[in-house]
């Protein structure tokens, strides 16, 4: 499957998309995007893995928690694009 094609595909899950939306003004902890995504844990861990494995966003660990950040320029021109009106 193109590269692309999948990336619009894992914009087209609401949570994933939530989470990325979340995520364009900067890096954020597990902790506070589940509470926004209002998603179970399990459900962001396995939601955020995706986006990780598609080269969308990246992790690091600091201590016990985990944050997230966009790596992939093209997502916040996608949105930008998609929220024009």
């Amino acid at each position: 499957m193109r590269k692309e094609l999948r990336i619009f595909k894992a914009l087209c899950d609401e949570t994933r998309l939530k989470i990325v939306e979340f995520l364009l003004d900067g890096e954020k902890c597990v902790c506070e995007i589940v509470p926004y995504t209002g998603r179970a844990q399990s459900t962001v861990s396995i939601q955020l893995a995706k986006l990780e494995d598609l080269g969308i966003v990246e992790s690091r660990r600091e201590g016990k928690s985990v944050y997230y950040k966009i790596i992939n320029p093209k997502i916040k021109e996608i949105l930008k694009i998609a929220g024009d009106d």
